[in-house]
């Protein structure tokens, strides 16, 4: 069922109660014919009357309904019924300083009918408190409807903004979910494929090589593309099995990632002035890994964009303070055969960005002053 058919099934109920009450008020007028005369009865009927025709609009217009049909208790005892609902709407839809203003208008109304035509048979006092109480009893009624609807109401809301938290939280972690994949992806194949690259293009350019020169070349390249694929399945499954289940890269496999760039013909010096490659010292797990991440972007950059320099990967720092990793690379010995990037950080650069960030480090890169280029990250060392 609706809410309007609702509304309006409530409404017709209330005028039926009202029509019942001035029905049975009237009855009682007529069997007392000495009580009242006879044109105060049939100009009591009317407002009975109208006042239940009026409540059908109670809910558009409670507090002028409401003081109309209170005021006329004053001359009317039909319209008592109707009054008492109208007030009971005035409760439920208004503020409690216009129910406190329209009970006291019932009650000023109901009291000078009373006080006009007197019940012989009740003492004053016995009628002005029960008619004291009956109000206080509509108007707590009312009042009690009115908050439970409000709490209702804000409950619903509640629900609906936990609703949309809980999808915008979801959306964000789908979007970092999308993010931290890419990074990985983008930090493992980029090592991968640049050692392809550099090989590949060692056996397209020196066709006339030695036969063991082509196949030591076609072996690393083989090797770097099962390499690359197995990481491609190590990234899909972290993904897919529990945390902590697959094994990530820790800052000792910078030793393997050196040895890596150095069968592939770069230049790399290490310089661990921490010891944390070397087992001297241990690295917090995240520091680790976001070091290693440092060192693999540094490397894959340098066989991009300037082959064939010398390499500098410089570790130090110390528990208690901060932890300082750098690749610095010389000048290129001549102008770089890929097209010109667009300013600004790449992929890359920006993913080692946010790997610092999250663990409140700082990445810092630019180039040096002998026209070289320099990749710094500072990490906090926990005690």
């Amino acid at each position: 069922m609706g809410t309007a058919v609702r509304r309006r099934l409530v409404d017709c109920v209330m005028i039926a109660v009202a029509a019942a009450l001035g029905l049975v008020t009237a009855v009682l007028q007529a069997s007392e014919p000495g009580a009242v005369p006879a044109w105060a009865v049939y100009t009591d009927w009317a407002p009975g009357l109208l006042g239940c025709v009026a409540l059908w609009w109670r809910r558009r217009f409670p507090l002028v309904i409401g003081v109309a049909l209170t005021a006329s208790s004053s001359f009317s005892e039909t319209v008592a019924g109707a009054a008492i609902i109208a007030l009971f709407t005035v409760a439920v839809h208004r503020s409690a300083r216009a129910t406190a203003a329209v009970c006291t208008v019932s009650l000023a109304a109901v009291s000078t009918y009373q006080l006009l035509w007197p019940v012989a048979e009740v003492p004053p006092v016995t009628v002005f408190v029960i008619i004291g109480l009956g109000h206080l009893a509509t108007v707590a009624w009312g009042l009690s409807v009115r908050h439970r609807r409000a709490l209702i109401a804000s409950l619903r809301e509640r629900a609906m903004a936990a609703e949309v938290e809980a999808r915008l939280r979801a959306e964000r972690s789908e979007r970092e979910a999308r993010e931290a994949l890419a990074r990985e992806m983008h930090d493992v194949l980029g090592h991968r494929l640049s050692l392809l690259s550099v090989h590949a293009g060692a056996l397209a350019y020196s066709r006339g090589a030695p036969a063991a020169d082509v196949a030591r070349a076609a072996e690393v390249v083989r090797e770097n593309a099962h390499r690359a694929l197995q990481d491609l399945r190590e990234v899909i499954g972290v993904l897919r099995a529990p945390v902590g289940e697959l094994p990530l890269p820790a800052v000792a496999d910078v030793l393997e990632l050196v040895d890596e760039a150095r069968t592939a013909g770069t230049s790399v010096e290490l310089r661990d002035e921490a010891g944390v490659t070397t087992g001297d010292r241990t690295l917090p797990d995240t520091q680790g890994r976001t070091l290693y991440r440092l060192v693999q972007e540094g490397l894959t950059n340098v066989r991009k964009h300037a082959a064939g320099t010398s390499v500098v990967v410089r570790i130090a720092g110390r528990p208690g303070d901060q932890v300082l990793a750098e690749v610095v690379n010389g000048p290129p010995d001549g102008p770089p055969s890929y097209p010109a990037r667009p300013a600004g950080p790449g992929a890359g650069l920006r993913g080692l960005g946010e790997r610092a960030r999250i663990v409140d480090g700082r990445l810092d890169h630019g180039p040096t002053g002998s026209g070289g280029w320099r990749v710094r990250l500072r990490l906090p060392w926990p005690s």
